[in-house]
């Protein structure tokens, strides 16, 4: 009698566990299966990622990737930085001998104020008095600026900062500042002693296919190369993105001239020279159709000089 008891006490927990492992593996798989669209941002001074609230605030992500897609955000620079409040941009890129130039506006978006603005979150900038004016500038939110939930009809969350990627904002918070009027104020720049817009901070954003702290990155299914470079031994150091083409002669990428922006250097930096035409990547993360591997000492030629295409030679795996 007891025995019965106890095996069908037991059988009765097994299936109780049993039932909570499929809630958790159903639950793993909606949280999975509902993650948001992943967006990559290369600075001056390194790369993070942003994953998109695409269900919580729909028009304003499509808005946003709008400007992604086409390319709009990159090579423009940051212009709104003030100390440990939010890093703020999108809206301007510097044209030599002729200064900041507008990024052109899609319609405004309307608000859809949801998520509170705290530390690491993503949202867009407005107009004073409009809840309904966001177009192409957003910010970071470098602390908990839960006052912007209350202002302005309540400004709009629309991503999160994924990983570490809070330490590259804290690192532009950290930079020296320079105010050159309404389309760079609190401008941060990473230079010892400000000379020419050139110094500011610039970015590039692109969608991809999943989350990466690699420096350099490959994902074969859209065919584009996120990298740093060091130039002729410091002559140049640049964040770039490098496109693959149809090509039967191997693996070839072009690069992207709208993409090439000045960089700080770091260890594990990529590295071309022009006495050999050759571009060096130490370790490379390729993801080929959701199957991640890490290339090392990838090597690349320039075998188009004009049209910047690179042809790939060799790697180690």
């Amino acid at each position: 009698m007891f025995n019965s008891y106890f095996h069908l006490h037991r059988l009765l927990l097994l299936r109780r566990l049993v039932g909570l492992l499929g809630w958790v593996v159903i639950l793993a798989f909606s949280a999975s299966a509902q993650a948001g669209t992943i967006v990559r941002v290369s600075t001056s001074v390194g790369d993070y990622s942003i994953e998109l609230l695409d269900e919580s605030a729909p028009a304003t992500v499509q808005n946003f990737l709008n400007y992604v897609r086409r390319g709009d955000y990159n090579a423009t620079y940051l212009h709104r930085v003030p100390d440990d409040f939010v890093v703020q941009g999108g809206a301007y890129r510097f044209q030599p001998y002729v200064g900041p130039v507008d990024v052109p506006t899609d319609p405004p978006v309307i608000n859809e104020f949801g998520a509170s603005n705290i530390r690491g979150t993503v949202a867009m900038a407005k107009i004073d008095g409009d809840p309904d004016s966001a177009t192409n500038q957003w910010f970071v939110n470098l602390s908990d600026n839960t006052s912007l939930d209350t202002s302005n009809g309540g400004f709009t969350v629309f991503g999160s900062v994924l990983g570490n990627g809070m330490a590259v904002l804290d690192t532009i918070n950290g930079l020296p500042k320079i105010s050159l009027g309404f389309k760079a104020q609190d401008a941060p720049f990473i230079t010892g002693v400000y000379n020419d817009p050139r110094d500011l901070v610039y970015m590039n954003v692109s969608v991809v296919e999943r989350y990466s702290e690699a420096a350099h990155v490959f994902e074969s299914n859209s065919g584009l190369l996120i990298t740093s470079v060091n130039v002729n031994n410091d002559e140049d150091i640049v964040s770039l993105y490098l496109r693959q083409i149809p090509s039967s002669s191997g693996l070839q990428l072009q690069v992207d001239p709208g993409s090439v922006i000045a960089r700080t250097s770091f260890t594990g930096i990529a590295t071309y020279s022009a006495s050999d035409n050759r571009l060096r990547i130490p370790s490379l993360e390729v993801n080929q159709n959701g199957q991640v591997m890490v290339l090392s000492n990838v090597l690349f030629e320039l075998t188009d000089p004009d049209a910047l295409i690179f042809t790939l030679v060799t790697y180690d795996q």
